[in-house]
């Protein structure tokens, strides 16, 4: 059985991800940063409802260079097939009001923390021959959107160098992916429910994705069917990145 590494996983999208890990079979240990009781709640039902599987919340603050370095020395001695980053910060900012402290803040926890991961974790899994890496990126580093020059920044960082680890560790039986969610309907959408009926009406599919159905990606791309599979983007956004944004 398999060992799998998810950031963020308390809740939201990471939550979703963790239970269809678990769900596949995977042994799962995923961090969380200030979810304490959602944490210990969702690790106790997933190992509830897969006794078979292994599951684990692990405290990590990513933002906390000293703290990751640490937990990464650990890591690299459990030999994990797979890692999933789905933790993010969000910072929304005017390009031409973007505050720099801030927009670090968001890129070292979307990507740079990911980078250090990768780093420590694929070691094992060049050796192994075997290992799947996944970041959850946003459809926001794929289409402009006012407001989101930072964030986006920091995912299409995530996908420049996902495809570049993808080509360097090809041949060594790793995988790279991200996945470019739309708009999932989780708590980080709450600020917008005033625009939601609007949003939706934006989206060709017509309603915002369900955390299971970005999981459900995630999944599949640790399963064998997904071996062929690396320096892919994979827009999870009801087609939104497929249309044109004018609307008559």
């Amino acid at each position: 059985m398999s060992r799998i590494l998810v950031t963020g996983g308390a809740k939201g999208v990471g939550a979703a991800i963790v239970r269809a890990l678990a769900a596949a079979g995977h042994d799962v240990d995923f961090t969380y940063r200030s979810s304490a009781e959602q944490a210990k709640a969702l690790a106790d039902e997933v190992d509830g409802d897969n006794p078979s599987s292994t599951i684990r919340a692990l405290p990590l603050d990513l933002s906390d260079k000293q703290a990751l370095d640490a937990f990464c020395e650990k890591a690299e001695d459990e030999g994990y097939f797979g890692l999933v980053h789905n933790a993010g910060q969000p910072y929304d900012s005017l390009a031409a009001m973007l505050v720099q402290d801030k927009a670090e803040a968001a890129m070292q926890v979307n990507f740079w923390a990911f980078t250090r991961l990768a780093k420590s974790l694929m070691r094992g899994m060049v050796r192994a021959r075997a290992g799947r890496i996944v970041a959850i990126g946003s459809v926001a580093a794929l289409r402009g959107n006012p407001g989101n020059a930072a964030y986006a920044a920091s995912k299409g960082a995530l996908i420049s160098y996902a495809k570049t680890l993808a080509v360097e560790t090809g041949k060594r039986g790793v995988t790279v992916n991200v996945i470019a969610p739309g708009f999932v309907d989780t708590d980080m959408m709450a600020p917008y429910a005033a625009y939601r009926e609007k949003m939706e009406g934006q989206i060709p599919a017509g309603r915002f994705a369900r955390p299971e159905e970005v999981a459900g990606l995630a999944a599949f791309l640790m399963s064998p069917p997904a071996a062929y599979i690396t320096g892919t983007v994979l827009p999870i956004d009801g087609g939104l990145t497929a249309q044109m944004g004018v609307h008559r």
